[in-house]
């Protein structure tokens, strides 16, 4: 989505930049592993098809990605590039021709170590926020897979409710003014 292509949204976990094309090495790197690939369902891509899914979420009006960053080694290391900081991406779909205020909402810590300490959750209030204040979305869904505990106590956590079960998949729904707890 052009709209976010200069954001950078600082938060204090977390930094979200524009998924750009010097992020799609590293991202393809992560998504080589199959328990990511279980986890996010998704389907190992070619480097070629890589950059070519970065211009699609960079030019489609109803993608919005940013990489997330460690914001503290982002901030404490001079000179630090984006790609050395990176351990996820957040994401907003708006995949509701119906419903234009309904976005759907992903987030992935890919870096291991970086897992279980707060980073997506602070992505996805950060996204939420942007999609509220920027996209005028007021509803938010998650599709996450049936086996993905984590993610879906995460979820929880943020007030999203189960609204569906169907293909192994749980739906799980929000309204946009909670993110302002």
């Amino acid at each position: 989505m052009r709209l976010n292509q200069n954001t950078l949204l600082l938060g204090k976990k977390v930094v979200l930049v524009p998924y750009t094309s010097e992020h799609v090495p590293r991202y393809h790197e992560w998504m080589k592993s199959e328990e990511l690939q279980h986890l996010t369902a998704s389907e190992p891509l070619s480097l070629e098809q890589e950059y070519a899914m970065q211009r699609s979420w960079r030019e489609d009006a109803d993608k919005c990605t940013f990489i997330v960053l460690d914001a503290e080694k982002w901030q404490a290391q001079p000179g630090a590039t984006e790609e050395s900081c990176m351990v996820g991406d957040v994401n907003l779909f708006l995949t509701d021709l119906e419903d234009p205020t309904l976005g759907e909402i992903e987030v992935m810590i890919a870096e291991p170590s970086c897992r279980g300490k707060g980073l997506g959750t602070e992505a996805v209030l950060m996204m939420l926020s942007y999609g509220v204040t920027r996209l005028d979305l007021t509803k938010f869904e998650a599709k996450i897979g049936q086996g993905n505990e984590p993610s879906i106590r995460m979820f929880q956590k943020l007030h999203f409710e189960q609204f569906s079960l169907k293909n192994r998949t749980v739906t799980l729904s929000r309204l946009g003014s909670l993110w302002l707890m």
